[in-house]
């Protein structure tokens, strides 16, 4: 199941990802305002080529000092550079905007998408049920007859939600087939679960536990399967394999109820809600807050920064300001413990740091209005 966590590192990579769009949105201006100076090779008349150099620097230069200083549109006395400089500008915002909402919709599919891989993954056991049942060879009434395998093969709810998805095995049949033949039936556990005379429930629970986290979860081909399928398979197989555990555990043969499936959320809506709002108000934080981190970098300057660390300290601004119930506190051990997993060695100890500075200033300047669960570190 999802956790605020896992919501913010997904946050965390799309606002990455927008960070790079934007890097290159900026090259491509700098490559615009190259091109816009040079010769025309078409024309008739001579081409002056040290005046065009002369004028594609100060474009340039003018372009950069003015992006710098968080500005959008320039003035100047020669009206081509001011042309070519202006129409960079509107190129840069366009394009922007474009990437902006493209990412923060992806965001939003993402997440949902992880509910899909879940459904996936369940339907793979019964599809090796099937061939297991086809087999005239070996006998794998064990597996076929195990009650959790069974619960599986049966449960309604998992048939319409692959059918509705399209997270079935129907259309992959020889990779399937593949799969059963050179993992599953080589498997040493697998073998002799087959050997067993009469599993108990306790026997079936352990292997079908065993099947999912070791063999289809684990370090084997189909593992690198999901892994090439799907972007961001190293986070979301931990949620995954939480739902697949959770699904398997809450299972009881002897009830006679269905199988149930497990939400990918408790409340989609307020998890949607934080991560729009997260990533919105990120993507478009306020230069005063930007110059807040470049002011408390001591000796580094902002852009020499690594990009995960200017994101993650983006974030965390963000989070500060918007959502009065978490306190301030959590969000930052959130931070750090981001910063740890996904930056550089020092990055902990020096997000800290900052987050540290950077909070006490806000809460000096009444910048922070925390309510409720929020107020509980903010004595």
């Amino acid at each position: 199941m999802l956790n605020r966590r896992s919501l913010r590192i997904k946050v965390m990579q799309s606002l990455f990802a927008l960070q790079q769009c934007k890097e290159a949105n900026y090259e491509l201006c700098l490559e615009k305002i190259n091109e816009a100076f040079l010769p025309d090779l078409n024309s008739m008349e001579v081409q002056d080529k040290p005046l065009l150099n002369a004028q594609k620097k100060k474009a340039a230069k003018l372009f950069e000092s003015t992006f710098a200083k968080h500005e959008t549109s320039v003035d100047h006395e020669d009206a081509k550079i001011k042309k070519v400089v202006n129409e960079c500008f509107v190129f840069y915002s366009k394009q922007t905007k474009k990437d902006t909402d493209f990412f923060r919709k992806n965001l939003v599919s993402e997440v949902e998408k992880i509910y899909d891989r879940y459904i996936e993954v369940l339907k793979l056991v019964p599809a090796f049920a099937e061939l297991a049942a086809a087999d005239k060879k070996v006998s794998h009434k064990n597996f076929v007859n195990n009650a959790w395998i069974k619960g599986l093969v049966e449960s309604e709810a998992l048939n319409k939600d692959a059918l509705k998805l399209g997270r079935h095995w129907q259309d992959k049949p020889e990779r399937v087939k593949v799969w059963f033949r050179d993992v599953i039936r080589q498997e040493n556990e697998y073998l002799n679960y087959l050997d067993k005379k009469s599993p108990t429930l306790e026997d079936q629970k352990k292997f079908i536990n065993h099947l999912y986290k070791k063999v289809i979860l684990g370090k084997t081909v189909i593992n690198d399967f999901f892994e090439e399928e799907v972007l961001r398979w190293a986070e979301d197989k931990d949620i995954v394999k939480g739902m697949v555990e959770k699904t398997i555990k809450s299972f009881d043969p002897e009830a006679k109820t269905p199988l149930t499936l497990h939400t990918l959320s408790i409340n989609w809506d307020d998890d949607k809600a934080f991560i729009e709002n997260l990533y919105d108000t990120t993507a478009s934080l306020d230069v005063k807050y930007k110059e807040l981190i470049a002011n408390n970098t001591r000796n580094w300057e902002v852009d020499r920064l690594p990009l995960t660390d200017r994101v993650i300290l983006e974030m965390a601004i963000a989070e500060l300001l918007i959502f009065p119930n978490i306190p301030v506190k959590v969000s930052m051990n959130e931070y750090i413990e981001l910063a740890k997993n996904y930056s550089t060695p020092n990055s902990r100890q020096f997000i800290n740091g900052i987050l540290d500075v950077i909070a006490k200033e806000l809460k000096d300047a009444g910048t922070l209005k925390k309510s409720g669960r929020g107020l509980i570190d903010n004595k």
